[in-house]
């Protein structure tokens, strides 16, 4: 059966700048700030978290069904699902309107300016869970994506009866603690990272065993460290896998959440899912955009 990710298709313009930041922008200037940064390389990637969860999903033979929205420049993007065996059908598109697009600057330090217009991602509550999706949806997930479309689509999710995890990422400051803490009650799985662990914690009131206390597991992932597994308030520690190269961090905590959802489709228990979110993970970061890793756990 399919795994419906809810989540944001995006494109990602990455900028190379060859200087440092730090010595364009000067400190006692900041409030007449006028600079510009000469970027010799320019990549665009496929992105946004749907798509590469899904990319990771059916790299692993799993069945994607991304529910997400695109502009009027989104034809290629779900063209590529297409031709990777995604399935398309939940992708609604928008003519009024840009797909989202992500614009990362990164300087030689690794520092970064990131800017980030939702598009057609702010419109995609039009998309809708409806309960004869259960006869072909096993699990689900809410990724970030619109505020109006997490809320909407986590209750969608429950009143159909399909297990789903919570996956809040970037957009977990655009909700109060009333708000997560109704996302929790009504989810099976909550996964975050260790930043977003302690946000989520602070804005609920509710400790991590608290929290795993109220769904079947919750994941904190923890980069180059591995991940904790919490079931029922107790934490299991799940080693990291040595990746061949560390090439590019963007994606790897989609790669991580497509194996989650292959596992959970399976029914594996959730350090199994951990155990094989680490080694794609640790693929992922050894390849340069999200969604150009390939299947290969030969290497080291």
């Amino acid at each position: 059966m399919a795994a419906l990710i809810c989540g944001s298709l995006a494109f990602d313009n990455i900028m190379t700048f060859e200087g440092r930041f730090a010595d364009q922008i000067l400190p006692d200037q900041l409030h007449i700030l006028n600079v510009s940064f000469l970027v010799p390389t320019l990549r665009r990637d496929f992105g946004g978290c749907a798509g590469n969860i899904a990319y990771a999903l059916r790299l692993l033979g799993g069945d994607a069904w991304p529910m997400a929205m695109v502009g009027s420049d989104g034809a290629d993007y779900v063209q590529r699902l297409d031709e990777l065996g995604v399935q398309t059908a939940h992708i609604g598109q928008l003519q009024d309107t840009h797909t989202a697009q992500c614009m990362i600057m990164t300087d030689r330090d690794n520092n970064q300016i990131t800017a980030f217009h939702p598009g057609a991602m702010m419109q995609a509550h039009g998309n809708r869970i409806t309960p004869e999706l259960k006869e072909q949806v096993r699990v689900g997930i809410i990724a970030p994506d619109g505020r109006q479309a997490m809320l909407e689509h986590a209750q969608q999710f429950k009143a159909a009866g399909i297990p789903f995890v919570f996956d809040p990422g970037q957009g977990l400051p655009m909700f109060d603690g009333q708000e997560l803490r109704s996302f929790i009650e009504q989810a099976d799985w909550v996964a975050v990272n260790d930043y977003e662990a302690r946000m989520l914690s602070e804005r609920t009131g509710w400790s991590l065993e608290q929290i795993s206390g109220q769904v079947q597991g919750l994941v904190v992932t923890l980069g180059a460290e591995g991940c904790e597994v919490w079931v029922q308030g107790a934490k299991t520690l799940v080693a990291p896998v040595q990746p061949a190269a560390v090439v590019d961090p963007t994606g790897c905590g989609d790669a991580w959440r497509g194996a989650m959802l292959f596992g959970l489709e399976r029914g594996w228990d959730l350090v199994r899912c951990a155990e094989l979110g680490n080694r794609l993970g640790a693929l992922k970061i050894a390849s340069r955009g999200p969604q150009n890793y390939v299947l290969d756990f030969a290497q080291p």
